[in-house]
């Protein structure tokens, strides 16, 4: 069997509240399956919270930890350090958090690397370390994130590894990501073992598109209408006039309305605001803007345009959609505490 360096390590998993479990397990799996095909712990692995608390994931699940940060910190001057500090977050954008984001900054200064797992790119991003860096980015958290951070080029894609830093989206692309990893270490014979006893076909490439698609995502093969709806994504700030993207399309204003109708059940104008509100729906969930900078990001012209015509697509007004998802997380949080001390009380009572 090929290795190469077999360099092997420490790695060190920063779990926010609220993470993405699949997301998390697909990169645990990936080191506990390189050990098994390499016959020997090649990789060990450790968790931290902040408060060194069991701490709730997406779906409820209550993930044990090794350490709290403060003990983490202290680890930077042992002999052996992590190798990678991943930072796994959930479909929420995380609070600010200055002691974690000192620990990633004093972290890279000891030339450990960082990695960022759907919302916890958000945390590597607020130290300043992503600047000037490729970042891989949720389709759902890009809106919101490059509003934010001008600085980082923000990327779609499945996962990217920039120098010291290794981003991804979550769902599975952490899985691709670390086997990157493990490839360096232990060579492609490693990989290759790992992929078959997970059932996995292939491995993607850093920069490989995260969303399917959209052939498949909206079910048409229309080669015009695929090129006119990816030049509405790509300006959904500024929308284009029909009339614009009529020459590129090689149709009328006419043909384009009955291909639209034909093929989406609405018309092209209609298709458009759709895809503006989408994004604007995205943005109140995940982000703290206000309602005007969310309207404007959207190609509205003002905020109280934005509202009527967000209200009649949803049926509420933005304020309203903002204050129920803000309810929504209160409550998650709320049983996940509450969770917890009955975990507790029942470990004390035995």
């Amino acid at each position: 069997m090929q290795q190469t360096g077999a360099r092997g390590g420490r790695f060190t998993f920063y779990l926010l509240d609220g993470f993405t479990l699949h997301a998390f397990s697909a990169a645990v799996e990936v080191l506990r399956l390189a050990n098994a095909v390499a016959g020997r712990p090649v990789y060990d692995w450790h968790i931290v919270t902040g408060d060194g608390q069991p701490v709730s994931s997406a779906c409820g699940t209550r993930i044990a930890c090794g350490a709290a940060l403060a003990e983490a910190r202290t680890w930077l001057h042992h002999s052996v350090q992590s190798r990678l500090i991943v930072v796994c977050g959930g479909r929420a954008a995380p609070p600010e958090d200055r002691a974690l984001e000192a620990w990633l900054r004093l972290s890279r200064r000891n030339r450990i690397a960082l990695a960022g797992i759907a919302g916890g790119v958000y945390c590597l991003a607020r130290t300043g370390l992503a600047d000037d860096h490729r970042c891989s980015v949720h389709w759902e958290h890009f809106p919101d994130f490059s509003e934010r951070f001008f600085a980082v080029d923000t990327r779609q894609s499945a996962y990217e590894i920039d120098g010291g830093l290794y981003t991804c989206a979550g769902g599975n692309a952490p899985f691709d990501m670390l086997l990157r990893i493990v490839e360096e270490d232990l060579g492609p014979d490693v990989v290759n073992r790992v992929c078959e006893l997970s059932l996995s076909e292939r491995v993607r490439e850093a920069g490989e598109r995260q969303r399917l698609p959209l052939q498949t995502r909206l079910g048409i093969d229309n080669p015009v209408l695929i090129r006119i709806i990816d030049q509405m994504e790509a300006n959904l700030a500024e929308p284009l006039k029909l009339a614009d993207m009529t020459p590129a399309s090689g149709l009328s204003r006419r043909q384009m309305e009955r291909l639209f109708q034909r093929e989406m059940g609405r018309s092209p104008a209609r298709y458009y605001l759709d895809m503006r509100l989408e994004r604007a729906h995205l943005l109140l969930l995940s982000s703290s803007q206000a309602v005007i900078d969310i309207a404007m990001a959207c190609g509205f012209s003002s905020a109280s345009h934005f509202s009527r015509t967000y209200r009649e697509r949803h049926g509420c007004t933005p304020q309203a959609t903002r204050m129920a998802e803000a309810d929504r997380r209160r409550l998650a949080l709320a049983s996940g505490k509450e969770e917890g001390r009955t975990v507790l009380k029942e470990r004390r009572v035995a």
